[in-house]
């Protein structure tokens, strides 16, 4: 089973999540989902969501960005995904997924527990 993780390699937090892991022992399949190559589809977002847990989008949105691109507080999670699935800036980072599991980076160290 590989380590994927849902990276950005100009954000901060991601950079640390990436050290943390490696740090640790795991080289992750990086995937760099902010550019058209490694763009996630809303089904992957989906499936990440339920990997979460069965959450809701709005766990790994980035509410700030959500804002400027117009995204309604009242949106559906269908609209949601579609919006992330467009617009990655929309996606929070790091997320790691390992198997069946996937946990927000947030903090860094979430991303162990699925080690």
């Amino acid at each position: 089973m590989s380590y994927i993780l849902i990276h950005n390699p100009s954000c901060g937090s991601s950079k640390k999540g990436l050290a943390l892991l490696q740090e640790n022992g795991v080289e992750p399949e990086i995937r760099k989902y902010a550019s058209k190559t490694g763009q996630l589809s809303e089904e992957e977002l989906r499936d990440i969501a339920t990997k979460m847990g069965g959450v809701s989008p709005r766990e790994f949105l980035r509410a700030k960005d959500a804002e400027k691109a117009g995204l309604a507080e009242t949106a559906s999670d269908d609209e949601v995904f579609a919006a992330m699935a467009e617009n990655p800036k929309l996606i929070q980072r790091p997320i790691g997924i390992n198997g069946e599991k996937a946990v927000l980076g947030r903090p860094n160290e979430q991303l162990l527990t699925i080690v």
